[in-house]
């Protein structure tokens, strides 16, 4: 079954975003030319976007696939999947287990929070990973550039990551993670809303529309 505790350590800690810290610049990219271009105009158009929101599929190896939602905001971001709801408000990041009706609070500290944070996911192939184009492919009426990252870093649960990016507008069509622990999922985005109008009130957990809810304190 699908490891939402991996989930959550090396995609936010999606599935999908932008926006924040940008880290090194393309010059110290480790890559070819190739792949390095298809990179940088994908994270080019994904930096001009301050808010957007997500849906997607997410399919463990071997298993079938599952719906998840994403909404992001700069730091703040709310994720949907695996029977599970994560609220960060950009300091407070609960995490709520629906079969349970538990909430676990901890606060959010962006300088940890895994190599494909949901709000850094467009810009984390700058630091910690080299790449390389792969391929081309059809899907479709698309032409897709797949451009694979393998991490250089020995402390991470993600050995590589394969990107497909969508060759027309450089938009990301899929992305798959495969861990060194030998578990592979794989994202699909099937729709994406950019620069959404949506409150702050929408990333911050609210108790009071979870009638008999566990809180628990992790802080």
């Amino acid at each position: 079954m699908f490891n939402m505790k991996i989930f959550k350590n090396n995609l936010f800690s999606v599935a999908v975003a932008v926006l924040v810290v940008l880290g090194t610049s393309a010059v110290h990219a480790q890559g070819d030319k190739k792949s390095s271009a298809i990179l940088d105009a994908m994270s080019n158009r994904y930096q001009k976007i301050k808010s957007f929101k997500a849906t997607f599929t997410y399919t463990p190896k071997g298993e079938k696939p599952l719906k998840g939602e994403a909404t992001v905001k700069g730091l703040k971001f709310r994720l949907k999947m695996a029977g599970q709801e994560i609220f960060n408000d950009g300091k407070l990041m609960a995490t709520y287990i629906k079969e349970t009706n538990e909430v676990n609070l901890q606060d959010f500290d962006p300088t940890s929070s895994g190599d494909l944070d949901p709000t850094r996911i467009y810009s984390a192939y700058k630091k910690g990973f080299k790449y390389a184009f792969l391929k081309e492919k059809k899907e479709g009426a698309k032409l897709l550039e797949v451009v694979e990252l393998t991490s250089t870093n020995k402390n991470s649960q993600v050995d590589k990551v394969q990107i497909e990016v969508n060759k027309a507008d450089k938009s990301i069509n899929s992305w798959k993670i495969f861990q060194k622990n030998g578990q592979e999922v794989t994202y699909t985005v099937e729709q994406f809303q950019p620069d959404v109008t949506v409150a702050d009130s929408y990333f911050a957990f609210n108790s009071k529309q979870y009638p008999g809810v566990e809180v628990v304190d992790l802080r």
